[in-house]
């Protein structure tokens, strides 16, 4: 870990290409530049999770921690080249003073050239990220409804303001939920005629996924508390019986169906370098998630 104290953008990026011409690695093999603008108490996580995604996508990460003060502007970076970091890039940077309202500024110089741009998040996102200074570069902008204090106030802000490239992480931690849920209705099944949604209070993957299938369905879903973890059953409700995906210890899941032995898939709980991974796969705009969002009803 190199550190460099009272320094400026165009500094850490110096020091990044000398760290990586002295370890005999260009950074030409980096596929993208993940911004990750977050306060402290997310950032370790934050970066962490960009750190192991970064074995599935080598990429240039650049945290940025705003801490407003009164104090004279002041930048202080921490950086670290390949090694046990993975074959990233990471530069973890404080903003102080009035350098803290500035980021963007911070930022560009750490782009790298004819990349694409990742903007994520982790907490209190923009209101519309895209109108960011920050999400004004990004190609894709992530944020992660499930740290909002009060989530439907924080879906319904993700909703007002969402744009082709937004997604939420409480959306990617439903991928299994949907194919499995996809899966099922792969083989013949009687008429639905109503379905549920079972989970933790205050889960907002659970209202997305409950207004995923009322717009997929074109029925009622219903929304109840369970113990968790997370999401905890789907129940699909047709004449014939009954359509289940239950998950109660957060693993393994059962799909039970009408005249058919019950069936175990692997349905485990994914920690956040997973999420990202998947969402670092495809840069092109979630119009699944954009449709949803705007079907989704909120109190």
């Amino acid at each position: 870990m190199i550190r460099l104290d009272d320094t400026s953008g165009g500094a850490v990026a110096a020091a990044i290409a000398e760290e990586r011409h002295r370890n005999g690695s260009p950074a030409t093999g980096m596929v993208l530049t993940l911004l990750i603008i977050s306060d402290e108490e997310f950032q370790s996580d934050a970066t962490s999770g960009a750190v192991a995604a970064a074995r599935q996508h080598p990429m240039r990460i650049v945290t940025l921690i705003p801490r407003p003060s009164r104090h004279a502007p002041r930048l202080d970076a921490e950086i670290a080249v390949g090694g046990d970091d993975g074959p990233g890039e990471v530069a973890v940077l404080r903003l102080r003073g009035e350098l803290a309202e500035h980021a963007n500024s911070v930022a560009i110089p750490l782009l790298l050239t004819d990349t694409p741009v990742v903007a994520f998040w982790p907490s209190q996102p923009p209101d519309v990220p895209v109108d960011d200074p920050i999400g004004r570069h990004a190609q894709r902008r992530i944020t992660d409804t499930a740290t909002a204090e009060d989530i439907h106030r924080e879906l319904a802000r993700r909703k007002a303001g969402y744009r082709p490239g937004d997604t939420d992480l409480a959306w990617t931690r439903l991928t299994p939920w949907r194919s499995a849920l996809a899966a099922a209705l792969d083989q013949p099944t009687a008429r639905i005629v109503e379905a549920s949604v079972a989970a933790e209070p205050d889960n907002p993957s659970a209202l997305l996924l409950q207004a995923w299938l009322a717009r997929a369905l074109k029925v009622p879903v219903g929304l109840h508390d369970s113990s968790g973890p997370g999401i905890t059953e789907t129940r699909l409700v047709t004449a014939s019986g009954d359509i289940t995906i239950s998950r109660p210890e957060g693993e393994t899941a059962v799909l039970e169906r009408p005249g058919v032995a019950p069936a175990r898939i692997a349905m485990h709980r994914r920690g956040l370098s997973g999420l990202l991974s998947e969402e670092l796969r495809r840069l092109d705009p979630d119009e699944v998630y954009g449709t949803v969002l705007a079907h989704l009803d909120l109190p």
